[in-house]
């Protein structure tokens, strides 16, 4: 959990200097962003991520043309945009609107970079109302200057973008958050309601009072690190239980309105999940737990959980 005071700098494990590479298990690297409020994950990963660097760009050309997946890798990461200047990020930014976009900012010598750019190219084949940048800081002059303007000091660093405006940046991630981090600020599709008032919390309440329906509102704010790993379990539920809750979802630190509804709800801690029924509040979970999430939920709707 996350109070509204826990913005604390995060630990960044298995970070690469972008003016060398270094072994991650034997250096000790500074984080001098304080980005999310909670520490992230160690990423370690198999020997088998070799097989993906085959095709990835952080290889010479030669190797790759050696393995003869030149034509491959344009197919795997075609949704990838490989970002060689300043104009061409802001023009991609422009592009896109209000789509969200991620960037990916590497190196070319960082192991990290090129075992964790696979997983962001498959994401980018699943998602395809989310826009994804490549920009590799050692590649030229240019992306040096892009690095410097972003103020990029270790890589693998994930940033994302919405109209122009950056809305959240992480380092030293593993796959399974960055596909939290996706789903959390780009998601858009879902049966997940997305509320952005206290008016829109009353509309959904008022539509669904007199249907027996339980609605479950997950309620967080933007940099919150356990309400992004919570969030694909809020997705999961909200498609296998359409049929008897509605799940919605408000970020408190997103406009004064939703600050207003928190501060009522007396919603200190986050994630909270408010439990409304009939057009009333009838309890409320705090935490990121998944199964007790769930327990909660099939509590509210009358099922006898033990635990």
């Amino acid at each position: 959990m996350a109070t509204f005071t826990n913005f604390l700098a995060k630990q960044t494990p298995y970070l690469t200097p972008i003016t060398k590479s270094i072994n991650p298990q034997s250096s000790t690297i500074i984080n001098h962003l304080p980005i999310s409020p909670n520490p992230k994950q160690t990423l370690i990963l198999k020997q088998e991520t070799t097989l993906f660097s085959r095709r990835s760009p952080f290889l010479p050309k030669a190797a790759a043309a050696a393995t003869g997946g030149a034509v491959e890798k344009k197919n795997r990461d075609e949704r990838v945009q490989k970002v060689h200047s300043i104009e061409e990020f802001d023009e991609a930014l422009r592009k896109a609107k209000n789509r969200l976009v991620v960037v990916e900012y590497a190196a070319r010598d960082s192991e990290n970079s090129s075992n964790i750019y696979p997983f962001m190219v498959d994401l980018s084949r699943n998602c395809s109302d989310v826009d994804f940048l490549l920009v590799m800081g050692d590649e030229s002059e240019e992306t040096r200057k892009l690095f410097a303007r972003e103020k990029i000091e270790q890589v693998p660093h994930f940033s994302f973008y919405k109209s122009m405006e950056k809305i959240h940046e992480e380092e030293g991630i593993g796959p399974d958050q960055l596909v939290g981090d996706v789903l959390y600020y780009g998601d858009s599709h879902s049966a997940v309601v997305q509320l952005h008032s206290r008016e829109d919390v009353e509309k959904l309440i008022g539509e669904h009072k007199s249907d027996g329906k339980l609605i479950v509102l997950d309620v967080g704010l933007k940099h919150c690190g356990p309400c992004v790993k919570v969030y694909p379990t809020v997705i999961k539920l909200s498609r296998s239980m359409e049929d008897t809750v509605v799940f919605a979802r408000m970020n408190g630190d997103e406009n004064e309105s939703c600050m207003q509804f928190l501060g009522d709800m007396e919603v200190v801690e986050v994630p909270t999940f408010l439990f409304i029924r009939d057009g009333k509040i009838c309890g409320r979970y705090v935490g990121s737990g998944k199964g007790e999430l769930i327990g909660e939920i099939l509590r509210y709707q009358g099922v006898r959980v033990t635990y």
